[in-house]
């Protein structure tokens, strides 16, 4: 893979799309986009390629176009489909320094999960694992704990500021006050 090497933990990613295959005889390949905000690419000089076994190359971005709800890239130095072929099922992610900005009370899924979940009355009910995004509001999923909830394994919270009354991204920490019924099983 051509492009320069990154230091293994320079600094935490963000991926923003996986490359699923190549496209054309030019060398871009088309990518998911793993972001809510696509616009992001308008200003982007570099993107950093994540190979499945963890290596990081910096590649230097020539052009980018949505199309069909992915995107189309093409990178320096991959003129052609048999170089882009090395692009397939990389991440490619930005610096963590390089995220979107959000408004007040707005998170990304990778700042919710791993966070300790407990009821406002101290009560562990566990880790954020996933965050499902539904019709309405996302929904957290917790695992694990060290109360009741254990043997139940799973559970789904509304995220949401009348049940997700605190959280505290820095400490990992969401505590929660949730109406009668939510937490039985």
């Amino acid at each position: 893979m051509s492009g320069k090497p990154e230091p293994d933990a320079a600094d935490d990613l963000i991926v923003v799309a996986r490359v699923v295959k190549v496209r054309g005889v030019r060398g871009e390949v088309v990518a998911d986009l793993l972001t809510d905000f696509p616009q992001r690419f308008d200003g982007l000089a570099e993107l950093i390629a994540v190979i499945p076994a963890g290596e990081r190359t910096t590649l230097s971005l020539e052009s980018h176009r949505l199309h069909g709800g992915r995107i189309l890239l093409k990178f320096a130095g991959y003129d052609s489909p048999e170089e882009s072929r090395a692009l397939v099922n990389c991440d490619l992610a930005v610096p963590e320094a390089q995220s979107v900005e959000l408004g007040e009370g707005e998170f990304f899924d990778w700042q919710l999960t791993d966070c300790r979940v407990e009821t406002i009355g101290g009560v562990e009910l566990g880790t954020v694992r996933d965050i499902l995004h539904t019709g309405s509001a996302p929904v957290l999923v917790i695992r694990g704990g060290d109360s009741k909830w254990d043997k139940r394994g799973e559970h789904l919270v509304p995220l949401v500021e009348s049940i997700c009354v605190e959280i505290d991204t820095e400490r990992k920490l969401i505590r929660v006050d949730a109406p009668e019924g939510l937490l039985e099983f």
